[in-house]
């Protein structure tokens, strides 16, 4: 997938990615509020994520790159219970480099890849949850349409700390 968006580029990542993935999700402001996600990050945890991604079929996980350096990240994560029943859906995931908080570039990002699931993929469901203390990523799904569906009570555990987590979903039905 490749889409030229009006602040950005979603797109496959290259191996030559990695440096600047490490840069920018490497910050501890971007980690802390990111499950999977180790602090510090290293580029061997990098050039790893890149062969994972690349290697999927279809492809899910791409890179958001502002003037071909990637500043971000967006994926989903399609049928994550592995349960047959649940084929239908996908949990959206996103980050950002904190030098590009606040411009819009994930929530034009996050539009283009939910509209992209729902043709391409023929998903009828994409949701996302979010740490309750990260109100600017719960603010980015509401711009994008998502509906808030309630709160996850002590669900995370980041750092020795319990969080609550956001649940968000967005649902197209076949016509």
């Amino acid at each position: 997938m490749h889409f030229t968006l009006s602040k950005s580029t979603i797109r496959s990542f290259r191996l030559d990615d990695a440096a600047s993935i490490t840069k920018h999700i490497g910050t501890y402001s971007v980690a802390r509020n990111m499950l999977r996600i180790p602090h510090p990050y290293s580029l061997q945890d990098a050039e790893q994520w890149i062969g994972i991604a690349t290697k999927q079929d279809p492809q899910t996980n791409f890179g958001i790159a502002i003037d071909d350096e990637i500043v971000g990240g967006i994926g989903l994560d399609v049928n994550p219970s592995g349960v047959a029943a649940c084929e239908h859906s996908a949990e959206i995931r996103y980050w950002i480099g904190e030098a590009y908080w606040g411009r819009g570039i994930i929530t034009e990002a996050l539009n283009a890849m939910s509209e992209w699931a729902f043709g391409e993929l023929n998903l009828v469901r994409l949701y996302a949850k979010v740490f309750a203390r990260n109100q600017a990523s719960a603010r980015v799904l509401e711009k994008a349409g998502y509906i808030f569906e309630g709160r996850l009570l002590t669900h995370y555990s980041r750092d020795g700390e319990f969080i609550d987590g956001l649940l968000y979903a967005m649902v197209r039905l076949p016509h």
